[in-house]
């Protein structure tokens, strides 16, 4: 079972997010695991790692799956990578900004990452944190697959996943 074994705030500049957008009828047996597939048979992460632009703070470079929620309105989840703000976007991409903003982290440790978003949310509030919508009252969160915590399993064979919200 994964446990969480760290929260912190992160501070990060004004973004563009650069990836691909999917839906809850893109799931393939409950999951977005085809796409992650497909991102890599296919060389989109290649292709924005090619972007001479990177953004700048603490594992910026990490693989992002980033999902929006709002009440009422279909779930979003993109695949993709954060980059500084007004970043070109290659031909076959979508792009979502965020402003100057915090972020509170929840670092995932285990084998198999059974600690849902929820359970992330809910440990992220008892620390303190304020999580809050964009302008259209949508809420955004994010797995952040980031080297060498996530690739390198540790002599356990446990790994660690970023869970971050934005917050205040």
């Amino acid at each position: 079972m994964a446990k969480i074994i760290k929260i912190y705030n992160q501070k990060v500049p004004a973004l563009r997010f650069i990836g691909k957008k999917y839906y809850d009828k893109d799931r393939v047996n409950g999951t977005f695991q085809k796409q992650w597939s497909d991102w890599f048979e296919k060389g989109w992460f290649s292709k924005l790692e090619s972007i001479n632009d990177k953004a700048s703070f603490d594992d910026s470079d990490a693989y992002i799956g980033l999902m929006r929620y709002k009440k009422d309105e279909p779930f979003e989840y993109w695949i993709g990578m954060f980059f500084p703000e007004n970043t070109k976007v290659p031909e076959g991409f979508s792009y979502v900004e965020f402003n100057k903003s915090n972020l509170g982290v929840a670092w995932v440790y285990g084998k198999e990452h059974n600690c849902k978003e929820d359970q992330c949310l809910e440990s992220l509030k008892q620390a303190g944190f304020t999580i809050i919508p964009d302008d259209k009252e949508a809420y955004w969160f994010f797995e952040r697959y980031a080297c060498p915590r996530f690739t390198k399993p540790d002599e356990e064979g446990n790994i660690i996943l970023d869970i971050c919200y934005f917050v205040e």
